[in-house]
């Protein structure tokens, strides 16, 4: 299949509309590269890493790969500033923005020629994206891991949504996992899909083998949305996802649940691999997620079974 294939392969230059999401403690150089070079999109997630680091990383996927690839940055960062710095200087040719207003940097980037796509969480935010001038956005529906949506949309309502409301093209992201599911989200609307919770269980992906493993033995009803009142993120249940729970059915105010969540929680979780204090973030597919896959394995296989769907969709 060629890189003419459509919207979204052409805008990033790339074989297949596959994206591998930016996620925090998860993807460094190594899974970015090789999404990249097995043809998908590769992104680093810049959300964990100080602005040295972000460097490194960046200088590093440029040595493993010379396909295209990208950073993805959460809005609410505080070094932010020195991100883009960084982006900029060191040439990144894609740019995904989050959990944030798309006003913000988008022109900034875009006056560098770098290609901008900002994560949505509902068609209102999607319109505000593309007046923003982003080229493409994410469309992450409830089923996400990570911070979420706080209006609860599932990717299955969600992606139909934004495509009516926008004219650039749409990636749908949140509860996908396979090539029937890509598919699926594809037939609704989206040119491409973002995937996050599979591309953890890598060998590729920073992540703790702790982490990884306990990905891959979920199951259905084993994540849950949690500190709505703060950023909602969907997380893995566990002791420190029971003490949550406890103090918010408690009545406990944000600053409390600010308390609680500390400093390197979810560091603890999904680098150093503390299965029980640590945050851990991941998606409902987690559930149909059965083994730890090389990345370019993922890719070929994610594509071989879209393919066969598309051939016979009710097969």
């Amino acid at each position: 299949m060629s890189s003419s294939f459509n919207r979204i392969t052409t805008l990033f230059n790339i074989q297949y509309p596959i994206i591998q999401a930016g996620m925090v403690w998860a993807s460094g150089w190594r899974l970015a590269s090789a999404v990249s070079n097995a043809g998908g999109l590769g992104l680093i997630g810049s959300g964990s890493m100080y602005p040295d680091v972000l460097k490194e990383h960046i200088q590093k996927c440029k040595t493993a790969t010379n396909k295209p690839f990208g950073v993805n940055i959460p809005l609410l960062y505080p070094d932010i500033d020195k991100h883009i710095q960084i982006i900029i200087d060191e040439k990144v040719p894609i740019v995904f923005t989050s959990a944030g207003n798309p006003g913000t940097w988008t022109s900034t980037l875009k006056q560098q020629g770098i290609t901008v796509v900002h994560v949505v969480s509902s068609s209102k935010f999607a319109l505000k994206a593309q007046q923003a001038g982003c080229d493409a956005v994410v469309a992450e529906g409830f089923e996400a891991g990570g911070h979420n949506g706080k209006e609860e949309t599932t990717s299955m309502v969600l992606i139909p949504a934004v495509c009516n409301a926008v004219t650039i093209p749409v990636i749908a992201a949140g509860g996908i996992a396979t090539g029937k599911q890509m598919l699926a989200a594809m037939v609704l609307g989206a040119e491409g899909v973002q995937i996050g919770s599979r591309f953890v269980a890598t060998p590729e992906a920073s992540a703790h083998i702790n982490f990884k493993q306990s990905i891959i033995e979920a199951k259905e009803g084993d994540t849950q949305l949690s500190l709505k009142k703060l950023t909602p993120v969907r997380l893995l249940k566990n002791k420190f996802f029971e003490q949550v729970q406890e103090a918010e059915a408690n009545g406990a105010p944000a600053e409390k649940l600010k308390e609680l969540l500390g400093r390197g929680r979810a560091k603890k979780g999904m680098f150093d691999g503390n299965l029980e204090e640590g945050e851990l973030e991941i998606g409902q597919v987690s559930a149909i997620i059965n083994d730890i896959q090389p990345a370019a394995e993922i890719v070929q296989e994610l594509w071989q079974e879209f393919e066969i769907a598309l051939k016979n969709p009710l097969g």
